[in-house]
Protein backbone atom coordinates (compact mmCIF):
# COMPACT_ATOMS: atom_id res chain seq x y z
CA UNK A 1 0.00 0.00 0.00
CA UNK A 2 2.78 2.42 0.95
CA UNK A 3 4.53 1.64 -2.34
CA UNK A 4 1.37 2.41 -4.30
CA UNK A 5 0.97 5.71 -2.49
CA UNK A 6 4.59 6.63 -3.20
CA UNK A 7 4.35 5.78 -6.89
CA UNK A 8 1.07 7.64 -7.20
CA UNK A 9 2.63 10.70 -5.57
CA UNK A 10 5.63 10.54 -7.91
CA UNK A 11 3.35 10.16 -10.92
CA UNK A 12 1.18 13.07 -9.83
CA UNK A 13 4.23 15.27 -9.24
CA UNK A 14 5.66 14.39 -12.66
CA UNK A 15 2.31 15.08 -14.35
CA UNK A 16 2.03 18.40 -12.54
CA UNK A 17 5.54 19.43 -13.54
CA UNK A 18 4.90 18.48 -17.18
CA UNK A 19 1.62 20.40 -17.20
CA UNK A 20 3.23 23.50 -15.72
CA UNK A 21 6.07 23.24 -18.21
CA UNK A 22 3.78 22.95 -21.24
CA UNK A 23 1.28 25.58 -20.05
CA UNK A 24 3.84 28.20 -19.06
CA UNK A 25 2.41 31.61 -20.11
CA UNK A 26 5.68 32.76 -21.71
CA UNK A 27 7.22 29.63 -23.23
CA UNK A 28 4.32 27.15 -23.18
CA UNK A 29 3.16 27.74 -26.75
CA UNK A 30 6.64 27.19 -28.19
CA UNK A 31 7.17 24.12 -26.01
CA UNK A 32 3.87 22.54 -27.07
CA UNK A 33 4.72 23.20 -30.71
CA UNK A 34 8.12 21.58 -30.19
CA UNK A 35 6.57 18.46 -28.64
CA UNK A 36 4.01 18.30 -31.47
CA UNK A 37 6.77 18.54 -34.08
CA UNK A 38 8.70 15.77 -32.36
CA UNK A 39 5.65 13.49 -32.39
CA UNK A 40 4.93 14.21 -36.07
CA UNK A 41 8.58 13.61 -36.99
CA UNK A 42 8.55 10.32 -35.11
CA UNK A 43 5.45 9.27 -37.05
CA UNK A 44 7.19 10.00 -40.35
CA UNK A 45 10.26 8.04 -39.28
CA UNK A 46 8.12 5.05 -38.29
CA UNK A 47 6.34 5.17 -41.65
CA UNK A 48 9.60 5.24 -43.59
CA UNK A 49 11.05 2.44 -41.47
CA UNK A 50 8.22 -0.01 -42.19
CA UNK A 51 9.49 -0.69 -45.71
CA UNK A 52 13.05 -1.14 -44.47
CA UNK A 53 11.92 -3.65 -41.84
CA UNK A 54 9.89 -5.61 -44.40
CA UNK A 55 12.86 -5.94 -46.76
CA UNK A 56 15.20 -6.91 -43.94
CA UNK A 57 12.73 -9.55 -42.73
CA UNK A 58 12.53 -11.09 -46.22
CA UNK A 59 16.32 -11.20 -46.48
CA UNK A 60 16.63 -12.82 -43.06
CA UNK A 61 14.07 -15.50 -43.90
CA UNK A 62 15.97 -16.28 -47.10
CA UNK A 63 19.21 -16.42 -45.12
CA UNK A 64 17.72 -18.83 -42.56
CA UNK A 65 16.43 -21.07 -45.35
CA UNK A 66 19.83 -21.06 -47.02
CA UNK A 67 21.50 -21.85 -43.69
CA UNK A 68 19.08 -24.69 -43.07
CA UNK A 69 19.75 -26.05 -46.55
CA UNK A 70 23.51 -25.90 -45.92
CA UNK A 71 23.08 -27.91 -42.70
CA UNK A 72 21.14 -30.59 -44.57
CA UNK A 73 23.87 -30.74 -47.22
CA UNK A 74 26.71 -30.54 -44.70
CA UNK A 75 28.20 -33.91 -45.57
CA UNK A 76 28.10 -33.34 -49.32
CA UNK A 77 31.04 -32.28 -51.46
CA UNK A 78 31.78 -28.56 -51.73
CA UNK A 79 34.01 -27.30 -54.56
CA UNK A 80 37.45 -26.25 -53.21
CA UNK A 81 37.16 -22.71 -54.55
CA UNK A 82 33.80 -22.14 -52.86
CA UNK A 83 35.16 -23.54 -49.59
CA UNK A 84 38.10 -21.11 -49.73
CA UNK A 85 35.76 -18.19 -50.43
CA UNK A 86 33.62 -19.10 -47.42
CA UNK A 87 36.73 -19.36 -45.26
CA UNK A 88 37.89 -15.88 -46.30
CA UNK A 89 34.44 -14.47 -45.59
CA UNK A 90 34.44 -15.90 -42.06
CA UNK A 91 38.04 -14.85 -41.46
CA UNK A 92 37.22 -11.20 -42.21
CA UNK A 93 35.06 -11.01 -39.07
CA UNK A 94 37.67 -12.54 -36.77
CA UNK A 95 41.20 -11.78 -37.92
CA UNK A 96 42.77 -8.32 -37.73
CA UNK A 97 45.35 -9.05 -40.49
CA UNK A 98 43.47 -11.12 -43.13
CA UNK A 99 46.11 -10.44 -45.78
CA UNK A 100 48.62 -12.50 -43.81
CA UNK A 101 46.59 -15.75 -44.06
CA UNK A 102 46.10 -18.16 -46.99
CA UNK A 103 43.71 -21.07 -47.58
CA UNK A 104 43.99 -24.21 -49.68
CA UNK A 105 41.04 -26.61 -49.91
CA UNK A 106 40.98 -30.17 -51.28
CA UNK A 107 38.59 -33.12 -50.73
CA UNK A 108 36.98 -31.60 -47.64
CA UNK A 109 40.30 -30.67 -46.04
CA UNK A 110 40.98 -26.98 -45.49
CA UNK A 111 44.61 -26.00 -45.00
CA UNK A 112 45.11 -22.64 -43.29
CA UNK A 113 48.56 -21.05 -43.21
CA UNK A 114 50.21 -17.70 -42.59
CA UNK A 115 50.71 -15.41 -39.63
CA UNK A 116 48.15 -14.68 -36.94
CA UNK A 117 47.90 -13.16 -33.47
CA UNK A 118 47.64 -15.63 -30.59
CA UNK A 119 44.22 -14.45 -29.39
CA UNK A 120 42.70 -15.05 -32.85
CA UNK A 121 43.81 -18.66 -33.43
CA UNK A 122 41.09 -20.51 -31.51
CA UNK A 123 38.13 -18.39 -32.74
CA UNK A 124 39.29 -18.76 -36.35
CA UNK A 125 39.78 -22.53 -36.20
CA UNK A 126 36.39 -22.98 -34.51
CA UNK A 127 34.65 -20.94 -37.21
CA UNK A 128 36.41 -22.85 -40.01
CA UNK A 129 35.36 -26.23 -38.56
CA UNK A 130 31.71 -25.12 -38.75
CA UNK A 131 31.80 -24.31 -42.46
CA UNK A 132 29.66 -26.55 -44.73
CA UNK A 133 31.72 -29.19 -46.51
CA UNK A 134 34.73 -28.90 -44.19
CA UNK A 135 35.68 -32.32 -42.80
CA UNK A 136 39.08 -31.41 -41.47
CA UNK A 137 41.08 -28.24 -40.80
CA UNK A 138 44.85 -28.49 -41.07
CA UNK A 139 46.47 -25.79 -38.97
CA UNK A 140 49.76 -24.47 -40.36
CA UNK A 141 49.46 -21.03 -38.80
CA UNK A 142 52.49 -19.31 -37.30
CA UNK A 143 51.51 -17.49 -34.13
CA UNK A 144 53.02 -14.02 -33.78
CA UNK A 145 54.22 -14.03 -30.19
CA UNK A 146 56.15 -10.82 -30.91
CA UNK A 147 53.98 -9.08 -33.54
CA UNK A 148 56.01 -5.88 -33.29
CA UNK A 149 58.84 -7.76 -35.04
CA UNK A 150 56.66 -9.12 -37.87
CA UNK A 151 55.86 -6.74 -40.76
CA UNK A 152 52.77 -8.75 -41.80
CA UNK A 153 51.18 -8.21 -38.37
CA UNK A 154 51.68 -4.46 -38.21
CA UNK A 155 48.67 -2.15 -38.11
CA UNK A 156 45.33 -3.82 -38.67
CA UNK A 157 42.12 -3.39 -36.74
CA UNK A 158 40.85 -5.65 -34.00
CA UNK A 159 37.73 -7.52 -35.08
CA UNK A 160 34.75 -8.16 -32.87
CA UNK A 161 34.19 -11.65 -34.19
CA UNK A 162 30.71 -13.09 -34.64
CA UNK A 163 28.66 -10.89 -32.29
CA UNK A 164 24.92 -11.48 -31.67
CA UNK A 165 22.83 -8.81 -33.35
CA UNK A 166 21.52 -7.51 -30.03
CA UNK A 167 25.05 -6.57 -28.92
CA UNK A 168 26.30 -5.09 -32.17
CA UNK A 169 26.90 -1.37 -32.47
CA UNK A 170 23.96 -1.05 -34.84
CA UNK A 171 21.16 -3.60 -34.94
CA UNK A 172 19.35 -4.78 -38.05
CA UNK A 173 15.82 -3.38 -38.62
CA UNK A 174 14.10 -6.68 -37.82
CA UNK A 175 16.01 -7.04 -34.55
CA UNK A 176 15.06 -3.51 -33.58
CA UNK A 177 11.39 -4.25 -34.29
CA UNK A 178 11.37 -7.46 -32.24
CA UNK A 179 13.29 -5.86 -29.38
CA UNK A 180 10.99 -2.84 -29.36
CA UNK A 181 7.84 -4.99 -29.38
CA UNK A 182 9.16 -7.18 -26.58
CA UNK A 183 10.24 -4.14 -24.57
CA UNK A 184 6.80 -2.54 -24.88
CA UNK A 185 5.18 -5.75 -23.65
CA UNK A 186 7.62 -5.95 -20.74
CA UNK A 187 7.00 -2.33 -19.76
CA UNK A 188 3.22 -2.81 -19.93
CA UNK A 189 3.46 -5.93 -17.79
CA UNK A 190 5.53 -4.07 -15.20
CA UNK A 191 3.14 -1.13 -15.06
CA UNK A 192 0.21 -3.46 -14.41
CA UNK A 193 1.91 -5.06 -11.40
CA UNK A 194 2.14 -1.75 -9.48
CA UNK A 195 4.86 -2.89 -7.10
CA UNK A 196 8.64 -2.73 -6.75
CA UNK A 197 9.24 -5.68 -9.07
CA UNK A 198 6.89 -4.13 -11.59
CA UNK A 199 8.99 -0.96 -11.65
CA UNK A 200 12.05 -3.12 -12.37
CA UNK A 201 10.32 -4.75 -15.35
CA UNK A 202 9.07 -1.37 -16.55
CA UNK A 203 12.54 0.13 -16.33
CA UNK A 204 14.02 -2.75 -18.30
CA UNK A 205 11.27 -2.34 -20.88
CA UNK A 206 11.95 1.38 -21.25
CA UNK A 207 15.66 0.63 -21.65
CA UNK A 208 14.87 -1.86 -24.41
CA UNK A 209 12.63 0.67 -26.15
CA UNK A 210 15.45 3.23 -26.02
CA UNK A 211 17.94 0.70 -27.44
CA UNK A 212 15.62 -0.15 -30.30
CA UNK A 213 14.73 3.48 -30.98
CA UNK A 214 18.20 5.06 -30.92
CA UNK A 215 20.05 2.05 -32.37
CA UNK A 216 23.29 2.86 -30.55
CA UNK A 217 25.37 0.45 -28.50
CA UNK A 218 24.49 -0.02 -24.86
CA UNK A 219 27.44 1.91 -23.41
CA UNK A 220 26.67 4.99 -25.51
CA UNK A 221 22.99 4.69 -24.71
CA UNK A 222 23.67 4.82 -20.98
CA UNK A 223 26.43 7.43 -21.14
CA UNK A 224 29.42 5.11 -20.63
CA UNK A 225 30.86 5.74 -24.09
CA UNK A 226 33.20 8.55 -23.09
CA UNK A 227 32.45 11.69 -25.08
CA UNK A 228 30.77 9.84 -27.96
CA UNK A 229 27.24 9.11 -26.76
CA UNK A 230 25.73 11.58 -29.27
CA UNK A 231 27.23 12.83 -32.55
CA UNK A 232 26.30 16.19 -34.07
CA UNK A 233 27.35 17.98 -37.23
CA UNK A 234 26.25 21.00 -39.22
CA UNK A 235 27.43 23.13 -42.11
CA UNK A 236 26.73 26.76 -42.93
CA UNK A 237 28.09 29.16 -45.55
CA UNK A 238 28.94 32.70 -44.48
CA UNK A 239 29.32 35.55 -46.98
CA UNK A 240 32.70 36.75 -45.73
CA UNK A 241 36.39 35.90 -46.31
CA UNK A 242 37.74 32.91 -44.40
CA UNK A 243 40.24 34.99 -42.40
CA UNK A 244 37.48 37.28 -41.18
CA UNK A 245 35.18 34.40 -40.19
CA UNK A 246 37.96 32.48 -38.42
CA UNK A 247 39.13 35.54 -36.50
CA UNK A 248 35.62 36.28 -35.26
CA UNK A 249 34.86 32.67 -34.31
CA UNK A 250 38.14 32.11 -32.45
CA UNK A 251 37.21 34.58 -29.67
CA UNK A 252 35.12 32.18 -27.57
CA UNK A 253 34.58 34.67 -24.75
CA UNK A 254 32.23 36.64 -27.01
CA UNK A 255 29.94 33.69 -27.79
CA UNK A 256 27.42 34.60 -25.04
CA UNK A 257 26.99 38.02 -26.67
CA UNK A 258 25.36 36.59 -29.78
CA UNK A 259 24.60 32.91 -29.05
CA UNK A 260 21.25 32.45 -27.32
CA UNK A 261 22.08 29.14 -25.66
CA UNK A 262 25.58 29.98 -24.37
CA UNK A 263 25.44 31.76 -21.02
CA UNK A 264 29.08 32.25 -20.13
CA UNK A 265 32.55 31.50 -21.49
CA UNK A 266 35.61 32.56 -19.56
CA UNK A 267 39.31 31.70 -19.85
CA UNK A 268 41.13 30.04 -16.99
CA UNK A 269 44.60 28.83 -16.15
CA UNK A 270 46.67 26.51 -18.35
CA UNK A 271 44.54 27.15 -21.44
CA UNK A 272 41.33 25.81 -19.87
CA UNK A 273 38.03 27.49 -20.80
CA UNK A 274 34.95 27.29 -18.59
CA UNK A 275 31.63 27.01 -20.47
CA UNK A 276 28.04 27.37 -19.26
CA UNK A 277 25.04 26.66 -21.49
CA UNK A 278 21.27 26.23 -21.30
CA UNK A 279 20.00 22.89 -20.05
CA UNK A 280 16.48 21.40 -19.85
CA UNK A 281 13.79 23.09 -17.75
CA UNK A 282 15.82 26.27 -17.32
CA UNK A 283 18.84 24.55 -15.80
CA UNK A 284 22.47 25.32 -16.56
CA UNK A 285 25.06 22.78 -17.70
CA UNK A 286 28.76 23.51 -17.47
CA UNK A 287 32.08 21.99 -18.45
CA UNK A 288 35.76 22.85 -18.80
CA UNK A 289 37.49 22.44 -22.14
CA UNK A 290 40.83 22.96 -23.85
CA UNK A 291 41.75 23.81 -27.43
CA UNK A 292 43.73 20.85 -28.78
CA UNK A 293 44.49 22.27 -32.21
CA UNK A 294 44.20 25.67 -33.84
CA UNK A 295 45.25 26.18 -37.46
CA UNK A 296 44.61 29.77 -38.59
CA UNK A 297 41.94 30.05 -41.29
CA UNK A 298 41.53 26.26 -41.34
CA UNK A 299 40.29 24.59 -38.15
CA UNK A 300 39.79 24.69 -34.39
CA UNK A 301 39.61 21.47 -32.33
CA UNK A 302 38.71 21.11 -28.67
CA UNK A 303 37.85 18.57 -25.99
CA UNK A 304 36.47 18.68 -22.46
CA UNK A 305 38.74 17.91 -19.55
CA UNK A 306 38.19 14.72 -17.50
CA UNK A 307 35.49 15.06 -14.87
CA UNK A 308 33.39 17.58 -16.80
CA UNK A 309 29.64 17.49 -16.27
CA UNK A 310 29.10 17.13 -20.03
CA UNK A 311 31.98 15.41 -21.82
CA UNK A 312 32.43 16.67 -25.39
CA UNK A 313 34.92 17.10 -28.21
CA UNK A 314 34.80 18.43 -31.73
CA UNK A 315 36.29 20.32 -34.65
CA UNK A 316 35.21 23.39 -36.59
CA UNK A 317 36.48 23.49 -40.18
CA UNK A 318 36.76 26.71 -42.19
CA UNK A 319 36.90 26.34 -45.98
CA UNK A 320 37.43 29.13 -48.50
CA UNK A 321 34.91 28.46 -51.29
CA UNK A 322 36.73 30.70 -53.77
CA UNK A 323 33.63 32.86 -54.17
CA UNK A 324 34.39 35.26 -51.34
CA UNK A 325 32.44 33.11 -48.88
CA UNK A 326 33.45 30.67 -46.14
CA UNK A 327 31.97 27.24 -45.49
CA UNK A 328 31.91 26.46 -41.76
CA UNK A 329 31.53 22.78 -40.87
CA UNK A 330 31.14 21.62 -37.26
CA UNK A 331 31.62 18.03 -36.08
CA UNK A 332 30.96 17.35 -32.41
CA UNK A 333 30.45 14.43 -30.03
CA UNK A 334 29.16 14.76 -26.50
CA UNK A 335 27.90 12.63 -23.64
CA UNK A 336 25.08 14.11 -21.55
CA UNK A 337 24.06 12.56 -18.23
CA UNK A 338 22.33 9.21 -19.01
CA UNK A 339 23.84 9.13 -22.51
CA UNK A 340 21.57 9.06 -25.55
CA UNK A 341 18.54 8.68 -23.27
CA UNK A 342 19.45 11.93 -21.54
CA UNK A 343 19.85 13.60 -24.93
CA UNK A 344 16.33 12.55 -25.93
CA UNK A 345 14.81 13.73 -22.66
CA UNK A 346 16.60 17.07 -22.92
CA UNK A 347 15.39 17.50 -26.51
CA UNK A 348 11.81 16.76 -25.48
CA UNK A 349 12.07 19.33 -22.69
CA UNK A 350 13.26 22.04 -25.05
CA UNK A 351 17.05 21.76 -24.72
CA UNK A 352 17.82 20.03 -28.01
CA UNK A 353 21.55 20.55 -28.80
CA UNK A 354 20.95 19.99 -32.51
CA UNK A 355 18.33 22.72 -32.70
CA UNK A 356 20.40 24.99 -30.47
CA UNK A 357 23.42 24.58 -32.74
CA UNK A 358 21.31 25.40 -35.80
CA UNK A 359 19.88 28.54 -34.21
CA UNK A 360 23.22 29.84 -32.92
CA UNK A 361 24.93 29.29 -36.27
CA UNK A 362 22.18 31.31 -37.94
CA UNK A 363 22.81 34.09 -35.42
CA UNK A 364 26.54 33.93 -36.16
CA UNK A 365 25.86 34.16 -39.89
CA UNK A 366 23.52 37.13 -39.39
CA UNK A 367 26.05 38.94 -37.21
CA UNK A 368 28.82 38.57 -39.82
CA UNK A 369 26.74 39.31 -42.91
CA UNK A 370 24.18 41.84 -41.67
CA UNK A 371 26.16 43.24 -38.76
CA UNK A 372 23.50 42.46 -36.16
CA UNK A 373 21.49 39.69 -34.53
CA UNK A 374 19.28 39.07 -31.49
CA UNK A 375 20.19 37.06 -28.41
CA UNK A 376 18.92 36.93 -24.82
CA UNK A 377 16.01 39.21 -25.70
CA UNK A 378 18.07 42.10 -27.06
CA UNK A 379 19.82 43.13 -30.24
CA UNK A 380 23.60 43.04 -30.53
CA UNK A 381 25.75 44.50 -33.31
CA UNK A 382 29.00 43.29 -34.78
CA UNK A 383 30.73 46.53 -33.79
CA UNK A 384 29.80 45.97 -30.14
CA UNK A 385 31.18 42.44 -30.16
CA UNK A 386 34.41 43.41 -31.91
CA UNK A 387 34.92 46.33 -29.52
CA UNK A 388 34.80 43.91 -26.59
CA UNK A 389 37.65 41.78 -27.98
CA UNK A 390 40.76 42.25 -25.88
Amino acid sequence: MEWKKATSAIGAAAAGAATAYLLDPDQGRRRRALVRDKVVHTGHVVGDSSGVVARDLVHRVRGLLAQRRSWLLRGQHVPPRRMEERARSVMGRIVSHPGAIDFDASDGTLVVSGYILKREVEPLLKALHELPGVKQVENRLEVGRHPERMPSLQGGRRREGVVPDLFQRRMAPTTRLLLGAGAVSLMSYGLRRRNALGWVWSSLGMLGIARAGFNVEWRRLLGFGGREAVRLQNTIEVAAPVHEVFEFFSHFENFPRFMQHIRRVRPGEHGIWHWEADGPLGTTVSWDGVVTRMEPDRRISWKSVPGSEVGNAGTVWFHDTGRGTTRVHIQMVYSPPAGAIGHAVAALLGADPIRQMDEDLVRFKSLIERGKTSAHGEQVTREEVEAAVV
